[in-house]
């Protein structure tokens, strides 16, 4: 019914369904984890001193007062989830475990050199991967060897990601006396059907045992990760999944599109597109999901997120302190993120930088003493005063078009925020620009006017970018 009133008020004042917004704006769209997003990133490449002098600058501006954030990419999986577009390793040789630690602390150890204090911890999160494809021992070995000579804050927030086929009790216990309190499984999907055209074959009882374990042990908060857009999904499945999911109810519910990306991920040509739900399929399942999550009482926070009113994101969210980085959303607003391991991107306020890919090539490097860089990018002003738009708009729905803004946001702009009002998606005043509730699930649209980069030349986005609804 309320769909339906939404309909007639769009239809009635602006002309437009939502099913044609929809069309509209479903096109390929950045996530804004940073900005400049990583394909607009410069060309050349920071030289080791400079990205450490760079490093050290943030270090010392914050980390006293803010502490700092780490994330650790651990890539190693046993087997392939053919939907997954994360950077990883598969194998079963479970002797890469010492090497791969070995060149984390390695890498580690060059930072910690270089800031010559104590880092005050304020988030760790361990994603892959596979985080607990490593041994209890391994992992207590790594991060024991992570936390020498640093210092906790007193509202540390470390979290990790868990596979539920592989995630035991000694994981669970290990993890939490080292100070974790957070614990994202991935889910995906549960119907059987799915599950094996993924190659995420997790039966609900194992789903089950690893939630209440958690939970035994002390664990605070608890994420399911779960996918709309997979191959053979359809409403009846997706409802039967959320069905099941609300049996646990996690504190946290990550609801991510499914990106068709074969090209990049071979994986995916295990299946075919006319396996897959069309636009409007996808559409729905996204709509039935997000009915029911809310139904169950879950609060919507940010893109893809729904939480537990008691949830510190919900809190956050709702004292407009909810913080954006390369980890998503998060409560902790560090200026200093430093990524360790493959593919990991650091950023520290003024640049970014990534990672080798290679898991060889990254730990010869590092095992040398340098660091494996990819890619990197030096901030401008610009690109500053437009990131923190950005993410004052994805965190609190809003975003002052007065002050440094004045100076970098061309007329095309507000002119494009003109017609989403019109479509009824903002509310725009001469200083202030606020997301109406349907343009809530188009934020990453209304986001995408305050992309300079964009303006100025923009690559092939259906390659680089999911679709945006």
């Amino acid at each position: 019914m309320e769909k339906r009133r939404g309909e007639i008020y769009l239809r009635q004042n602006f002309g437009m369904t939502h099913d044609a917004l929809i069309r509209k704006y479903n096109v390929p769209a950045p996530r804004y984890t940073s900005y400049p997003t990583v394909p607009f990133w410069d060309k050349e490449l920071l030289s080791m001193e400079s990205w450490l002098r760079i490093a050290e600058k943030t270090f010392r501006e914050s980390n006293r007062e803010k502490g700092i954030s780490l994330y650790l990419h651990l890539p190693f999986c046993e087997s392939l989830c053919t939907y997954c577009g994360c950077n990883t390793r598969i194998t079963k040789n479970h002797k890469v475990e010492e090497g791969y630690i070995a060149a984390l602390l390695a890498e580690w150890q060059l930072y910690k050199d270089r800031f010559k204090e104590k880092p005050l911890i304020r988030e760790l999160h361990l994603g892959g991967g596979t985080p607990t494809f490593f041994s209890p021992a391994n992992l207590q070995l790594l991060l024991k060897g992570l936390l020498r000579d640093t210092v906790l804050h007193p509202s540390h927030d470390f979290s990790f990601e868990g596979h539920p086929n592989n995630t035991t009790p000694e994981h669970l216990q290990v993890l939490y006396d080292l100070g974790f309190s957070r614990v994202s499984f991935g889910i995906q999907d549960l119907d059987p059907k799915v599950q094996t055209a993924i190659h995420r074959v997790q039966p609900f009882e194992n789903v089950q045992a690893v939630t209440e374990a958690a939970r035994k042990i002390g664990y605070q908060s608890v994420n399911f990760d779960l996918i709309y857009g997979l191959p053979f999904q359809t409403e009846t499945s997706m409802a039967n999944t959320v069905d099941r999911v609300a049996l646990l109810m996690p504190d946290r519910i990550a609801f991510y599109s499914y990106a068709h990306v074969p090209w990049i991920k071979p994986g995916q040509r295990g299946y075919s597109e006319a396996d897959l739900p069309d636009n409007e399929g996808k559409r729905r399942l996204y709509e039935l999901g997000k009915s029911k999550f809310l139904a169950l009482g879950y609060k919507d926070v940010g893109m893809d997120h729904f939480a537990l009113p008691g949830d510190a994101l919900c809190l956050a969210a709702e004292n407009q302190k909810l913080h954006r980085n390369f980890m998503g959303y998060t409560v902790c607003n560090t200026e200093l993120l430093i990524g360790l391991g493959t593919s990991a991107i650091s950023d520290a306020k003024y640049a970014y930088m990534q990672n080798e890919k290679v898991v060889e090539k990254y730990r010869d490097c590092v095992l040398k003493g340098e660091l494996a860089r990819l890619k990197s990018h030096r901030l401008t002003e610009e690109d500053m005063v437009i990131r923190e738009c950005i993410l004052k708009l994805l965190c609190t729905g809003r975003v002052s078009l007065d002050g440094p803004l004045l100076n970098v946001l061309p007329t095309e702009a507000k002119n494009q925020w003109q017609v989403m009002e019109e479509e009824g998606l903002v509310i725009l005043s001469d200083s202030l620009l606020e997301v109406t509730e349907t343009g809530k699930e188009f934020i990453r649209n209304i986001a995408m006017v305050l992309d300079a980069k964009l303006r100025q030349g923009k690559p092939a986005l259906e390659s680089v970018f999911s679709k945006a609804i």
